[in-house]
């Protein structure tokens, strides 16, 4: 059964909060390749939010590759390699680095400064 929760705290959209952990999910091999995720309506009501945004959240899921969808039938973890699919987002999120890092040295951030920058958001979010 995948669980999700979803916190009014925050700034992060609801439909990154389910796309969130369910990524998480499936890299802690909490959720296995095939497993049934709750349609998209079924988890809009039990989040009690909009169906558009669930639906969000899963085609989000899937265009990363993380979930297939099929017509009638709902949606399934994807049996696709979870580390490909990490190598992947790792790719992703070294691309955004390398722009912090441009962004950086064109304010004359020092990499100490830049890096205190990065714990302060990495610490937040937890």
């Amino acid at each position: 059964m995948i669980h999700i929760r979803i916190e009014s705290s925050t700034d992060e959209p609801i439909y990154e909060q389910i796309a969130r952990q369910i990524r998480t999910g499936i890299f802690s091999g909490d959720f296995k390749p095939g497993d049934a995720l709750p349609s998209i309506r079924q988890l809009a009501k039990d989040l009690q939010i909009s169906v558009i945004t669930t639906k969000r959240a899963y085609e989000e899921l899937e265009r990363e590759g993380f979930i297939d969808s099929m017509v009638g039938k709902g949606s399934f973890i994807s049996g696709a390699n979870p580390q490909l699919i990490r190598e992947q987002r790792l790719h992703q999120m070294e691309m955004m680095i390398e722009e912090a890092v441009k962004d950086a040295k064109a304010l004359n951030v020092s990499l100490s400064e830049l890096m205190e920058h990065i714990r302060l958001v990495y610490e937040e979010s937890e």
